[in-house]
C-alpha cells in the first residue's frame, strides 16, 4: 500500500529558474518539477501510486473539465459513512494492475474449475472422519481477483462502517454547537469527503487483498456468502510457487482448510455474529482525536484535501484504555484464535496421512497467519485493529488435546455455546482445561424433563396407596373422600 493511501499528492514547489523551468518541461510536470502539476495527480505525468491517476491519468489536459466534474460528484455523495461505489471502482482498478511481481489477473478456464472443484469435494471427503460437523459448503466456486471483491464487498461493509459512521459523527461535533448551523456546508463536504477517503482507502487494500489470498476464509472472518466455498486458482498457484510441493498438494491443502471454515461457520449458527460483533465492539470503543480534527477544521482548505487525509491517517484513531475496550479486543483475538486454531488441528488431522507435505504446508500458513500481511495491514489502517489470531499454536494444541481426551464429539461439542468455548486463561492452561471435570448434565436433564411432565403425566405406583387408590392426603375442605 503506498503512504498516501487516499491518493492525494502535495503540491509541487515552483521551479527554481521560473519560466525557464516551465520551457524546459512543456507539460507543466514530470521530472523537472518534482511531480505532477496539479495537487490531484491528474494528467500524463500522474504517479502510478495514486489512485485518482488510475482513474484520470490517461486524460489530455483538456479532458480535466470532465475529471474535475467527476470529482465533485464524488464530493456530493450523500450515502453511508464509506462511499463503496468508490471502494468497489478503486478495488477492481487496483486488481487490473496487477501485482507487484508483475501478476495479472485472468478469468477462471473450466479445467481450472473443474480442479478446484473436485479438491473442495475431496477435502470434504476427508474431513468426514475428523470432525462431527457435517459439510458445510452448499456449492464451490473458482474466483479470479475480481470475483472476489465482488463477493466480499458486504463483508467487509459490515466491518468497517462502525468506524467510519464515528469518524463522520466526530467531523460535526468538533465545532461548537453554534457555529453548526453556520457551518453546515463544510461539514457536509467534509463528511463527503471522508465518505470518498474511506472508499479509496479500502479499495485499493481490498484490491492488494484480493492478489494475496487464497480462499474466503484466509483471515478468519467469512468474507464470502454462506455455504460457498471458494479457491482462487491463480493465487493459489502463486502461493506454492516456491514451495517445493506439488500442486495438487497444494490445491488440496488449502482445499481442506477452506471446507473446514465452511463446516465451522454453517454449523456454529452463533459464531459469524460473535466475531463480527467483537469486531463492531471494538470499533465502538475507538475514540477519535478531536483536537486533530479541530486543528484540520479550523485550517481547512478545500484545494487541500490531503490535509484530511493526513489527519485520518496519522494517529486518529486511539483505542480507549478501558476495561471494556480490553475485554472487547482479547474476545476478539481469543475467538480468531479458536477459529484458527480448531481449523489448523483438524486440517492436520486430516492431511497428515494423505498429504507428503503436510507438514511443511501447515508451518507455512501458520507463519503466514501470525506475520499478518495485507489482512492485518488493513484493519490497522481503517480501524487500528489487527486480525492476527495471535495465539494459533496454543489453540491447535488445545484443540489437538482435547481430541486425545475426549474424542471428536467431545471437542466439536464445545462449540454449541460461546459459554463453553476455552478462554484467553485457558490457552494460558490448556491441561487444566482438558482434563477438568466435565459437569454430568444428565441427571439435570431428567429433573427438567420431569418437571415440565408434571402437569399432565399419570401417578406412578409409589404416588398410589396399597389398595391402588391415588394418595392425596387428607382433606381440608370438611367432606369426607366421596365429597360429603
Amino acid at each position: 500500500m503506498s503512504d498516501t493511501p487516499f491518493g492525494f499528492g502535495l503540491p509541487p514547489e515552483e521551479p527554481e529558474d521560473g519560466d525557464e523551468g516551465k520551457k524546459k518541461d512543456p507539460t507543466g510536470g514530470g521530472q523537472g518539477s518534482g511531480g505532477p502539476a496539479n495537487p490531484f495527480g491528474f494528467g500524463p505525468g500522474a504517479g502510478g501510486d495514486n489512485p485518482f491517476a488510475a482513474m484520470f491519468g490517461s486524460m489530455n489536459p483538456n479532458d480535466l473539465g470532465a475529471a474535475f466534474q467527476q470529482l465533485g460528484q464524488m464530493l456530493s455523495y450523500e450515502g453511508g459513512p464509506v462511499n463503496w461505489d468508490m471502494a468497489k471502482q478503486i478495488a477492481r482498478q487496483t486488481v487490473s494492475q496487477g501485482t507487484t511481481d508483475g501478476s495479472k489477473d485472468a478469468s477462471v478456464g473450466p479445467a481450472e474449475r473443474t480442479s478446484v472443484d473436485e479438491a473442495l469435494r475431496l477435502a470434504d471427503l476427508w474431513l468426514d472422519g475428523v470432525t462431527s460437523m457435517p459439510s458445510g459448503s452448499v456449492t464451490t466456486v473458482a474466483w479470479s481477483r475480481a470475483e472476489w471483491v465482488e463477493a466480499s464487498l458486504p463483508a467487509w461493509q459490515q466491518l468497517v462502517d462502525p468506524v467510519a459512521e464515528r469518524v463522520g459523527l466526530a467531523m460535526g461535533d468538533v465545532l461548537p454547537e453554534e457555529m453548526q448551523a453556520m457551518a453546515g456546508p463544510l461539514i457536509g463536504m467534509m463528511r463527503s469527503m471522508g465518505g470518498a477517503m474511506f472508499g479509496q482507502q479500502i479499495g485499493q487494500a481490498v484490491g492488494v487483498l484480493a492478489g494475496e489470498v487464497v480462499g474466503s476464509t484466509d483471515i478468519g472472518l467469512p468474507l464470502a456468502p454462506a455455504g460457498k466455498a471458494a479457491l482462487l486458482p491463480l493465487n493459489v498457484e502463486r502461493f506454492g510457487k516456491d514451495l517445493s510441493v506439488p500442486q495438487d498438494e497444494v490445491r488440496l491443502y488449502l482445499a481442506l482448510r477452506e471446507a473446514a471454515h465452511q463446516r465451522l461457520f454453517a454449523h456454529v449458527p452463533w459464531l459469524r455474529s460473535h466475531l463480527f460483533g467483537a469486531v463492531e465492539a471494538y470499533a465502538r470503543g475507538i475514540k477519535v482525536d478531536t483536537s486533530k480534527l479541530e486543528d484540520v477544521v479550523g485550517q481547512f482548505d478545500p484545494s487541500q484535501p490531503e490535509q484530511l487525509q493526513d489527519a485520518l491517517q496519522q494517529g486518529m484513531f486511539q483505542p480507549e484504555d478501558t476495561p471494556e475496550q480490553k475485554a472487547s479486543l482479547a474476545r476478539l483475538e481469543t475467538a480468531l484464535a479458536l477459529v484458527e486454531g480448531w481449523v489448523d488441528a483438524v486440517v492436520h488431522e486430516a492431511a497428515k496421512s494423505r498429504l507428503t507435505s503436510a507438514d511443511a504446508l501447515r508451518e507455512t500458513m501458520r507463519r503466514r497467519r501470525a506475520s499478518g500481511g495485507p489482512a492485518e495491514q488493513t484493519f490497522a489502517t481503517l480501524i487500528g485493529l489487527q486480525l492476527r489470531p495471535r495465539r494459533l499454536r496454543d489453540a491447535s494444541r488445545l484443540w489437538a488435546s482435547l481430541t486425545d481426551a475426549r474424542g471428536v464429539d467431545g471437542r466439536d461439542g464445545l462449540w454449541e455455546h460461546p459459554d463453553m468455548l476455552p478462554t484467553a486463561q485457558d490457552l494460558d492452561d490448556p491441561d487444566g482445561f482438558v482434563h477438568h471435570e466435565q459437569l454430568d448434565f444428565s441427571e439435570l436433564d431428567k429433573m427438567l424433563g420431569e418437571a415440565a411432565e408434571g402437569g399432565t403425566r399419570k401417578p406412578s405406583a409409589e404416588d398410589r396407596g396399597e389398595d391402588g387408590a391415588e394418595d392425596d392426603g387428607p382433606r381440608t375442605d370438611g367432606k369426607d373422600d366421596d365429597g360429603r
